[in-house]
């Protein structure tokens, strides 16, 4: 795996901080830092589009919310993970409706950061535990949900996906083999009628799952 990874934050101490850690993980080829939307635009070009976006939230001028549909409108296959101290349920939905894939905790450990990154480029869609958990505390079923649906396993492969957990974290926890895992989560997604982690946490905090 080779990326090219962007970050956006206006702290700069934080910003050098990402850009010199991650440019020396194997897997990313380029870092692309800015510490404003209005930088980061100036510096992208169509041939130069990060693969994955670490974006912080909390930005001066335009905001890292109010930028986030129309990166995701230009390049649509940029993946972004919001990066951000804000972890009420809130933020995060916004977030979620308008693209984000992942959400992580401002000043998680380097280390996760960088797991948080590989699984986005996987096709995942990584939360923190501190967010998986205001997400978690906001879990109301209700008896007309399509969740009604699952089986007593894919309740349990749901469950490890709300708590933002990976699909080898899942087959890890239920002591299962990850392609099982990948199983479950197919049948999930066609009984919840969603195509991706970012639709059916999207779903989640709706109170629709």
């Amino acid at each position: 795996m080779s990326l090219l990874l962007g970050i956006v934050e206006d702290d700069l101490s934080v910003l050098e901080s990402l850009r010199n850690y991650f440019s020396q993980q194997p897997e990313i080829c380029e870092v692309l830092a800015a510490d404003s939307i209005e930088d980061l635009l100036e510096q992208l070009d169509e041939a130069l589009v990060p693969q994955v976006l670490l974006l912080d939230i909390g930005l001066p001028g335009i905001s890292g919310t109010e930028a986030l549909p129309l990166l995701k409108d230009k390049y649509p296959a940029m993946e972004v993970i919001m990066l951000t101290a804000y972890e009420d349920v809130e933020h995060i939905y916004q977030a979620l409706c308008c693209g984000a894939t992942g959400y992580m905790a401002k000043f998680t450990p380097l280390a996760q950061l960088k797991e948080a990154v590989l699984e986005v480029a996987r096709g995942g869609a990584p939360m923190s535990r501190a967010i998986s958990r205001k997400v978690l505390s906001h879990f109301r079923p209700t008896p007309t949900t399509h969740s009604d649906l699952l089986t007593p396993r894919e309740r349990q492969v749901l469950q490890g996906i709300v708590d933002g957990l990976s699909d080898k974290e899942i087959s890890t926890r239920l002591d299962l083999s990850t392609l099982t895992i990948r199983t479950h989560v197919k049948h999930v997604y066609r009984k919840m009628q969603v195509n991706s982690r970012t639709q059916l946490l999207s779903q989640h905090l709706r109170g629709l799952v």
